[in-house]
């Protein structure tokens, strides 16, 4: 039997105000041509289907035309957990009825030990799902004491291990973020201060454990224990991650094989650095100009509307930095040295509005005016 894991999908999200709907809908289609040219038996969806839990009405729409296609017009089943992003109750809506066209929604703590059931060529594969939980809801669901994410997914896993058939192959679907795992800025954290973390090890008695939550395509522990990572990317701190999903094949004996298919986004996301003339001189050339860019200035004048300038040839530039004022060594600034670049700002501002420079007479004004006003701040502050 051969599978598609795939989570992170986050459908409606935005990205620095821009909505990357239609970037979504053109990596779904790419997932969908997966599907159909491998010949899978089955799609899995570990968690964070939306971006969040009431999501936009294009988002739904999306999503329902995404799912129609696979379950209906291919007739693959399709197995969803919500994740942290979701609204489980929402996501599970009609699930009972869904079911019935090959939609299996777990979305209830009370699922976890019923499994989906599927076959191909005699054999059976069982797989069990954990929507994503906290201490507190597993706690108070199952009246068993558990203080950390972690004694609550152990708590969970050990229930499905004291039902589950050791004769049959056993998958595990689940949302979480396992100890030493690499994750990246776009998650959002499931707690403060590392308790989230989940241990390894209740894991390694699957033959596969299908896994959401870190954007990051990687496997932690053994190979079986994978995370597809999200379809796209959604931080920049995610530009040299390779985006896809996870072709999985089973035999008798459990794990055969699994496959890394990429994914190839409307829009590339990285990071440019230079001077401005030198980004707008290379952007009029760039075969890529319509990737999203965080764009790093260095240049230390002051620039008029630099992010107007970079769109005339990078139409989808994000975000600017600048690069001379990230002082990564002392953050007590020097007066003389505040003052003076408060001087050659303004200087430049004034030259780029008028065309002209500052005339002596003008420049003693303005000096004046900045030692003044940084005296009086720093007197205030004193």
């Amino acid at each position: 039997m051969k599978f598609l894991h795939t989570s992170d999908w986050h459908i409606g999200r935005q990205f620095h105000n821009v909505s990357l709907l239609d970037d979504q809908r053109h990596v779904l289609a790419q997932i969908v041509a997966y599907i159909r040219n491998e010949a899978v038996d089955a799609v899995i969806i570990a968690g964070d289907i939306y971006d969040r839990s009431v999501p936009p009405a294009a988002a739904v729409s999306l999503l329902d035309e995404v799912l129609n296609t696979i379950c209906t017009d291919l007739a693959v089943p399709v197995l969803l957990i919500p994740g942290n992003h979701d609204g489980a109750e929402r996501l599970r809506f009609g699930s009972k009825q869904l079911k019935q066209a090959g939609l299996h929604i777990i979305g209830d703590l009370n699922q976890i030990t019923q499994p989906v059931i599927l076959n191909k060529n005699g054999h059976a594969i069982a797989f069990y799902g954990i929507p994503y939980n906290d201490p507190e809801s597993v706690r108070n669901h199952f009246e068993v004491d558990v203080t950390s994410h972690d004694e609550a997914h152990q708590y969970l896993v050990e229930k499905i291990n004291a039902v589950k058939n050791a004769n049959v192959i056993n998958v595990l679907i689940s949302h979480c973020f396992i100890d030493g795992a690499e994750a990246s800025e776009s998650e959002r954290p499931l707690s403060i201060g590392g308790a989230d973390r989940v241990s390894v090890e209740p894991f390694k008695a699957f033959d596969y454990v299908a896994l959401g939550h870190l954007h990051n395509p990687q496997h932690k522990g053994e190979a079986h224990i994978r995370y597809s990572g999200s379809i796209l990317k959604y931080s920049f701190s995610e530009q040299r991650q390779q985006k896809g999903v996870t072709l999985v094949e089973m035999d008798e004996t459990g794990l055969k094989s699994t496959e890394h298919l990429p994914l190839k986004p409307l829009h590339d996301m990285r990071t440019l650095e230079g001077d401005l003339e030198s980004l707008l001189k290379q952007g009029a050339t760039d075969p890529n100009h319509q990737d999203y860019l965080l764009i790093r200035l260095t240049d230390q004048n002051a620039i008029l509307d630099p992010m107007s300038k970079l769109r005339q040839v990078y139409e989808n530039v994000l975000h600017i930095e600048k690069t001379w004022l990230q002082d990564s060594g002392n953050l007590q600034v020097n007066r003389d040295k505040l003052k003076r670049g408060e001087l050659d700002m303004f200087q430049d501002f004034f030259k780029q509005v008028s065309g002209q420079d500052l005339t002596p007479e003008q420049h003693t004004a303005i000096t004046n005016i900045i030692t003044s006003t940084v005296n009086s701040t720093e007197g205030g502050l004193a």
